[in-house]
């Protein structure tokens, strides 16, 4: 079909998105709020752009040119915020490695994305000392440290993180280019295979950022973000960019905090000390910080905070709820940069003023603004919306993932149809809330019926005793599959398999769980094993407990 395009004045800016223009706003009506890095750093936004320029013209200083890629290995702090923006902005392609993959994936994912320039935390020195001879495309290393004097290193560093910004120029220019150049690269986190390499452009990065933000903005008050909230990753900015949100925080001009190492105690110091408002994290983090002996000492109320990566246990958002932080679930994958839901109360579906909508926080959420998802059998035929049929959540927007770095016959799969595929089951109510079921690959099937293995764990994790529970299908010779639940207690708890079950077999009495659901198997465990990004490892578990 033959369109016309829109009249254009000869000297008309035809304002490509690019990740730079995200400045502009904070620039403009926020200039002086900070940016906190630990107890170590405060800049203000016009110190951040400075920086941003003395970063991006040293790396043009040590040969970096656009298409170049710069990796980074770095706990959350202002420097990897700095590297979000000047190394994009100058038209490299920034790799945010996964500094919690094994040493050998570590190297692949350095071989595979090929960076010119590494940026390295002095912290994981023993890393790249021990993989340095078989790094194949670094030219120079740059240190990254808190102390002014680093220890001694074998690494051949060219220079510190902040000479290498005394060498370069605040007003750096950055220049316009195709908005559909490629700006970031990371590697999925999954439990099978070598790690994939997922990029993202200029533009997908814009165009999630402003769903993002809009989505938040757009919720009447429960989990709604504005500009006078104060932000707090809690999801490691190496993984899909801690979810876009950085981007966002930074468009709005939100305060910032950014706290290193994740340890219970740090968050919950810095959430008090810095009045932080809005932070986002997998459900291991805040179940460590809600179940630390010293939680009950902090302030722990007006917090919003989404929970992703896995399913927000019914159980766990109670607890959450009780201590005043406003808690909800958020969906979306490493493929989709990462957000596709997120799982805002409406405010007529809940009964009553005392009513805080635990069933909808938990919930996969309602799509955000831009997302085209559905939910559909093998034959990529819609399931209707009641709420209980399922089928596999595909989805189209304007920043997914559009292959597999240098790995066709993956990207063809994860692109089958012109839809990109999650490999979660789901279901679609009336009202619009996904609720994902299970993984493909984690669904049980006994005696001919599917049991939802999430649905399992959320029903476990309501029993005032349980800590962390995990649901796994083992072999069974008459059944072909049965649910074995792995449950972790509360500190000093004591609950047995028999009292567990009967608490199931409450729900099954009431409908609510087919009676095959109940567990014959629940064995009480010490720790459940997770991955690298802090989720509930499943494949791991399956080959120690499955039998």
């Amino acid at each position: 079909m033959s369109v016309e395009p829109i009249e254009r004045a000869r000297e008309a800016y035809a304002y490509p998105l690019l990740i730079k223009h995200l400045l502009h706003t904070p620039l403009a009506i926020a200039p002086d709020r900070e940016i906190v890095y630990r107890d170590h750093v405060r800049l203000t936004y016009r110190q951040l752009r400075d920086r941003i320029g003395q970063l991006a013209s040293g790396l043009a200083k040590m040969g970096v040119k656009p298409g170049d890629v710069v990796a980074v290995m770095d706990w959350d702090s202002h420097r990897y915020l700095e590297c979000f923006f000047a190394a994009p902005m100058m038209g490299a392609v920034l790799q945010t490695v996964n500094i919690r993959l094994t040493h050998e994936q570590i190297l692949y994912t350095l071989n595979h994305a090929r960076p010119k320039i590494l940026l390295v935390n002095a912290e994981f020195l023993p890393i790249v000392e021990a993989l340095a001879d078989r790094i194949e495309s670094v030219e120079k290393y740059v240190l990254l440290s808190d102390e002014p004097h680093a220890a001694p290193s074998a690494v051949p560093f060219d220079c510190e993180y902040e000479i290498l910004l005394l060498s370069g120029e605040a007003d750096f220019a950055f220049p316009d280019f195709d908005e559909n150049a490629r700006a970031t690269t990371f590697y999925t986190t999954g439990t099978t295979g070598l790690p994939k390499g997922v990029s993202f452009s200029h533009r997908q990065l814009v165009l999630h950022t402003l769903a993002e933000t809009a989505a938040l903005a757009l919720a009447p008050a429960q989990g709604r973000l504005h500009r006078d909230d104060v932000y707090m990753p809690m999801t490691p900015m190496f993984h899909v960019h801690a979810w876009g949100v950085p981007y966002a925080a930074t468009m709005a001009g939100l305060k910032q905090v950014y706290p290193g190492r994740y340890t219970p105690e740090s968050l919950m110091r810095l959430k008090q000390r810095e009045g932080v408002t809005f932070s986002h994290c997998v459900p291991t983090i805040l179940h460590m910080i809600l179940s630390h002996p010293d939680s009950a000492a902090y302030d722990l109320s007006n917090w919003k905070v989404i929970i992703g990566g896995s399913a927000l246990p019914t159980g766990l958002a109670e607890a959450a709820l009780a201590r005043g932080i406003d808690v909800f679930a958020g969906y979306g994958m490493s493929e989709t940069c990462p957000i596709l839901t997120l799982a805002h109360v409406k405010p007529e579906l809940l009964k009553d003023a005392a009513d805080q909508g635990v069933g909808l926080r938990v919930k996969t959420g309602l799509p955000i603004p831009l997302v085209d998802l559905r939910i559909v059998d093998s034959d990529m035929k819609d399931a209707p919306h009641d709420g209980k049929a399922t089928g596999e959540i595909v989805a189209r927007a304007p920043w997914l993932a559009q292959a597999y770095l240098n790995n066709p016959e993956a990207s063809n799969a994860l692109w089958a149809g012109g839809w990109l595929h999650t490999n979660d089951i789901a279901n679609i109510d009336a009202q619009g809330y996904v609720q994902v079921t299970d993984r493909l690959k984690d669904v049980i099937k006994t005696g001919g019926e599917w049991i939802s293995s999430l649905e399992i764990e959320d029903l476990i994790s309501q029993h005032p005793l349980v800590s962390e529970v995990a649901v796994i299908g083992v072999k069974d010779p008459k059944w072909g599959e049965r649910p074995k639940a792995l449950v972790v207690a509360k500190c000093g708890a004591a609950v047995d398999a028999e009292a567990i079950r009967a608490f199931l077999a409450g729900f099954a009495e009431r409908g609510l769980i087919s009676k095959y659901g109940v567990p014959q198997e629940i064995e009480l465990v010490e720790a459940l094993i997770k991955t690298s990004v802090g989720k509930i490892n499943k494949r791991a578990l399956r080959e120690l407990f499955g039998g």
